[in-house]
């Protein structure tokens, strides 16, 4: 998971695409990058990193330019590798620059495609830089010294002709202006706004509408499901359907757990799908144990404290904040290797004995991926003295790993696939687990727009929805996912040998 913008302004959008990234920092902590462009010429930042730390005075001075693109990164198979940063550039045609959130379904074709018809070279084992070569390919055999917004469109609906998967991009071309598209399944985010100024209307793109709202932009709407969104060097806003067959089935999970909750994603209200969580999951535990015992209720910071606040009221019992995080340890769900994740759970979070000792403890959390995090939690809670530790999930169990650009790992490294319900409880120690059910979770995102009929869940039902994920795929990405592979790829990451980066060793 990652976060994009890019602005097209009036005046240098250097500070405006660093204060965006800040706000999207939750999507991704490896890795950050600006390219800006200034008569025709880029200027570039990028490395590992937070935003604070890879960006310094001398670079935002060197960003200069009125339009620009910004991306923040997670490594999807656990590769630090600089070289991986975004956003990627080629010259030809007339010099771009792409930002790209998701991952590509298809990328071992695309890739065999873009060198042996195309001739272009790949220099990465990162599927962004095969869609941005696929995207200038199609740009290039238009055979046009100057583009216009009509040959943009063609060549964007030709990428959605050969690309498949969740994909949510930002391109920049020098010279001509900023091109946004979404995958013709709206998998990953996307939405545009604009602002007015006394030289005229700026247009800013984004993952999250909370990056528009922090930067004074008006959101205009979401960017449709293979739409394409063009704004040129003078600022004129251009807009077009790009594929075939779209059909809106957005990634349930930006409600769980990734987005933030003050922002709205395809009209749905982040922290109001997360209140009906907590509503719908209390609904259930009073279903499943009226007389329960429970004494307190305690979220597992951050994003499951408004339906853990939710759950509390409804129950009647007192919500506490029983465990202090430390905002410098990054998101462990994420971290390769068993040994870091449980070392960085006892240095991410701290319980408060008071809250715990002699209690009935309900932990409550936006969802269970591998389980360790839940494990060292539990046991943390012990020792400080409970006398119960109850778990809730405000998620179902998650059973199949992400393809879309999560780094949900392979199938036999998720505590919930092939096992029950109380199977799970016990593995993590629980003296009692309640999952959110999937239809309820479903329709606490519907109920904010109605609209939208179908999500993606496949992380808990294991429906891909752009239909082209078998048995053989999911066995490539778990020999990618595992974690004695992410061990090899951290340590050619280290050594520089990036040909050991592996097949879905990816920059989204």
């Amino acid at each position: 998971m990652c976060g994009i913008a890019g602005i097209v302004g009036r005046g240098h959008v250097n500070q405006q695409l660093y204060d965006a990234l800040t706000v999207l920092q939750h999507r991704g902590q490896d890795a950050a990058g600006i390219v800006t462009c200034d008569q025709g010429v880029f200027k570039q930042r990028k490395a590992n990193g937070l935003v604070r730390d890879v960006f310094r005075s001398e670079h935002m001075e060197r960003l200069s330019g009125s339009y620009g693109i910004g991306h923040v990164r997670y490594p999807t198979a656990g590769s630090a590798s600089a070289a991986l940063a975004q956003p990627f550039y080629v010259n030809s045609p007339y010099g771009i620059s792409l930002a790209h959130n998701g991952n590509l379904t298809n990328s071992v074709e695309l890739r065999a495609q873009v060198f042996q018809a195309d001739l272009r070279h790949i220099n990465t084992d990162s599927d962004s830089e095969v869609l941005l070569n696929v995207f200038a390919h199609e740009l290039q055999i238009l055979g046009k010294l100057v583009p216009d917004a009509n040959d943009i469109f063609t060549a964007v609906a030709g990428v959605h002709r050969r690309a498949r998967g969740g994909y949510a991009v930002i391109a920049l071309i020098a010279g001509h202006g900023i091109v946004a598209f979404r995958d013709p399944n709206g998998i990953r985010p996307l939405i545009f706004g604009e602002r007015a100024t006394g030289a005229g209307t700026e247009y800013m793109i984004a993952s999250e509408s909370v990056a528009l709202d922090v930067l004074g932009f008006r959101v205009i709407r979401d960017v449709a499901p293979g739409e394409c969104v063009y704004v040129d060097v003078a600022g004129n806003l251009h807009t077009r359907q790009c594929a075939d067959n779209p059909r809106l089935t957005p990634c349930i999970f930006e409600h769980v757990y990734f987005a933030r909750p003050d922002s709205i994603i395809d009209g749905i209200s982040v922290y109001k799908a997360r209140l009906r969580q907590g509503e719908r999951l209390a609904d259930k535990i009073k279903r499943l144990r009226p007389d329960h015992d429970v004494d307190v209720v305690i979220p597992i910071p951050d994003t499951s404290r408004v339906a853990a606040q939710v759950i509390a009221y409804e129950l009647g019992v007192k919500f506490r904040e029983g465990l202090m995080k430390n905002r410098y340890i990054g998101r462990t769900f994420i971290m390769p290797g068993q040994a870091m994740r449980k070392k960085s759970v006892r240095q991410k979070l701290n319980p408060i004995e008071l809250e715990f000792r002699d209690k009935n403890v309900l932990l409550v959390d936006d969802s269970i991926v591998r389980g360790t995090t839940c494990n060292e939690i539990i046991q943390m809670a012990r020792d400080v003295g409970a006398r119960r530790v109850y778990f809730a999930s405000a998620a179902p169990p998650v059973r199949w790993p992400n393809v879309y650009g999560i780094d949900m790992p392979s199938s036999d490294e998720l505590v919930a696939h092939g096992r029950t319900e109380e199977e799970v409880c016990e593995l993590i120690g629980a003296d009692w687990l309640v999952y959110q059910d999937l239809e309820d979770l479903v329709s606490c995102s519907r109920d904010g727009n109605p609209e939208i009929r179908e999500f993606d869940c496949s992380v808990f039902n294991g429906d891909y929805v752009t239909g082209d994920v078998d048995t053989a795929y999911l066995e490539r990405l778990h020999a990618a996912r595992n974690d004695d592979s992410k061990a090899r790829h951290e340590a050619a990451a280290r050594a520089g040998d990036s040909a050991l980066v592996g097949l879905h060793n990816h920059a989204t």
